[in-house]
């Protein structure tokens, strides 16, 4: 949801347009959650994964199952918000795209669905926070949200939110917006913030080591599930964000416990430019940058 042009500092990446693995590497250490680098060796099974978007068109065969459908419909006179059970599908095709996307990247996951956007993909700030809350209060695994605000009225209160949901155990796995201009969620530490890059390898993940973006997943012209059981060839942050939510669910089904920052981890050791290499030695109370090594 676009509704401003505020634009951010200088010095920030946005895009890696132009610029593959080699030209963002990243020395680091093997650690906890590294397999040799397989990112998510389970298959999403008893991990319960919310799509909070236009909803999920039901027995769509590029979705599959659809555990549970609710809307949140505002009052227009006292403007206040109730989320409701629904069997209304999808609004607009957006987050059936977006739950394709998580169930081919993790097929035995548990899909959900909160519908917080109507049709041409219109809605408002508030009612993205009271999806994003009621989603928060279910203690939903992974809760996938490839859209923001720019409203920043709305930034203090999922501000809290997102930390709410991390120290909860339920991974906020969230959309940057597809241009150089402030928004929320994802701009907060405690989500899983996700852009597009060009690789034609559709199981990499890049992560990137200057802000503002966390990770960079395949979201250029990519194959999904739309309305009326058909599919498309589409571009955008969007549809990169369910990979790395559906990454997530693999990551949970396999290792139970693991907690937001681990995931993080995970998908930290396991992004194709993260390289492994000796540490360099220095002497006892001396610092050293090997940023560029």
């Amino acid at each position: 949801m676009t509704t401003t042009d505020t634009a951010p500092g200088p010095g920030l990446t946005w895009s890696l347009r132009g610029r593959g693995p080699d030209d963002v590497a990243v020395l680091a250490d093997p650690g906890p959650g590294h397999d040799d680098g397989e990112a998510a060796p389970g298959t999403g099974r008893g991990v319960r994964v919310c799509v909070v978007d236009s909803g999920v068109e039901r027995d769509h065969p590029g979705v599959g199952p659809v555990a549970g459908s609710w809307v949140v419909v505002k009052d227009p006179e006292t403007g206040g918000t109730e989320v409701r059970a629904t069997d209304t599908g999808d609004s607009c095709g957006h987050g059936t795209a977006c739950a394709g996307i998580i169930r081919r990247t993790a097929p035995e996951c548990e899909l959900h669905s909160v519908r917080v956007l109507g049709e041409r993909f219109s809605g408002t700030g508030d009612v993205l926070l009271a999806g994003l809350r009621w989603a928060v209060e279910q203690g939903f695994d992974v809760v996938n949200l490839s859209l923001s605000t720019t409203r920043a009225r709305f930034a203090e209160e999922l501000h809290a939110l997102a930390d709410r949901a991390y120290f909860n155990r339920t991974v906020v796995v969230a959309s940057a917006h597809n241009s150089p201009v402030e928004s929320y969620p994802w701009r907060f530490a405690s989500v899983i913030s996700v852009g597009s890059h060009q690789e034609e390898n559709p199981d990499l993940h890049l992560y990137n080591p200057e802000p503002p973006v966390e990770f960079f997943a395949p979201g250029q012209n990519v194959t999904v599930p739309w309305l009326g059981g058909t599919s498309i060839r589409t571009t955008g942050n969007s549809f990169a964000t369910p990979y790395i939510s559906g990454l997530c669910a693999r990551l949970l089904s396999a290792h139970p416990r693991m907690t937001a920052f681990q995931l993080k981890n995970a998908l930290y050791l396991s992004a194709a430019n993260v390289r492994f290499g000796p540490r360099l030695s220095t002497p006892a109370g001396e610092a050293c940058d090997d940023s560029e090594n």
